[in-house]
């Protein structure tokens, strides 16, 4: 099922544009994200095909079927709420059953968590340390003898110095298992002229090996040294080096270039939401109510300039978490949406639409 058929089979209850739109928070360039709640016909919902919601490929349009609608508004997730809330001028489609569905009526203490919690997750993301933006230039492609030290008298050198100060080929190298001792291995050269004793080298292959090798070695044959192989050193490496690969391929080019442009190494689109979802979240705890279209746009279109530093904004958004947890503490709001009034407009809902689409005006 796609955003398609719902429309031409005449499915949807609710439509609007959501996001940044929504907000007030728009730019020239910025995206038009759509959300909306859709009703499954009779057959299809009773059925083992129950579909809870349905979106794009890049998931900026997504729409929910009423049931998954209702549970998430129990939940007091943001992103449903915020339907509830959109300012007219944002509004594509509305049935007149979709009246019945009021932010106030869900609206709980647990926005406190919802909105508070991932706002401060948010946190985290913005640094742009974290997003690995502070990279200049990707990490350089090591391999495992980037990783591999020899011992040297009580301390210990990279392998390919020690190797270069002694004149010695990695190929004319053997190791073999120091018994009992973890990633430590009994490092042998072969000096002779034709390499008789056929060691094998370290690795397999300098730049793909995942691993040291190991050689035969002849009995009686005594170590240069001692090669240690930080292994989780390595692993921690592979890992860091894959997602940043990743975060490269995936990144928003857009929210990158701006990253950069601003100078301020975090991620400002992310420290927009921060302080939205606190301040909408105190709005919630203090009058009851959810302003979805900023009346702070202003200031949040600073943040997305990159007009602070990122340690000022972190510590006022810390003073700002402890005023919401103090005001939900106070707060008049319910603990949790009352659960039994949801089900009752629920089932009110689905019967009413069943009903008009088997009898149409």
């Amino acid at each position: 099922m796609t955003i398609a058929d719902l429309r031409q089979r005449g499915l949807l209850l609710f439509e609007a544009i959501s996001g940044s739109r929504a907000y007030g928070t728009h730019l020239p360039h910025s995206d038009t994200d759509l959300k909306g709640v859709f009703i499954l016909p009779e057959t299809e919902f009773y059925g083992l095909d129950y579909v809870p919601q349905v979106a794009n490929d890049t998931n900026d349009k997504v729409f929910y079927e009423l049931r998954r609608f209702v549970e998430l508004l129990l939940k007091n997730n943001p992103t449903v709420l915020e339907l509830l809330g959109t300012p007219e001028d944002c509004v594509v489609y509305r049935h007149p059953l979709f009246a019945a569905f009021r932010a106030e009526d869900f609206l709980s203490k647990l926005c406190r968590q919802s909105f508070a919690e991932y706002a401060v997750a948010q946190i985290r993301k913005a640094k742009g340390l974290n997003k690995k933006i502070n990279h200049a230039e990707p990490p350089s492609r090591k391999s495992v003898l980037d990783f591999c030290y020899v011992t040297v008298g009580a301390g210990a050198q990279p392998v390919a110095i020690w190797l270069e100060r002694r004149g010695y080929g990695a190929s004319q190298c053997g190791l073999a298992n120091v018994p009992h001792l973890t990633d430590l291995y009994a490092l042998f050269v072969d000096k002779t002229p034709d390499q008789r004793h056929g060691y094998r080298g370290l690795v397999r292959d300098p730049y793909t090996s995942q691993d040291v090798q190991l050689s035969a070695v002849p009995k009686g044959e005594v170590p240069a040294a001692y090669l240690s192989f930080n292994r989780n050193g390595y692993s921690t490496y592979c890992r860091v080096y894959r997602e940043y690969k990743e975060w490269e391929q995936k990144r928003n080019p857009e929210r990158y270039q701006n990253t950069v442009q601003h100078g301020k190494n975090y991620d400002a689109k992310n420290m927009l939401h921060v302080f939205r979802l606190l301040r909408m979240a105190e709005e919630i705890a203090t009058e009851g109510r959810l302003h979805v279209r900023r009346p702070d746009r202003d200031f949040l279109l600073q943040i997305r300039r990159g007009e602070f530093e990122y340690e000022q904004l972190v510590t006022e958004a810390e003073t700002l978490v402890e005023r919401v947890n103090t005001a939900f503490a106070t707060s008049t709001l319910p603990e949790t949406p009352n659960r039994e009034a949801a089900e009752q407009l629920l089932i009110q809902t689905r019967r009413a639409w069943y009903t008009m689409r088997q009898h149409p005006a």
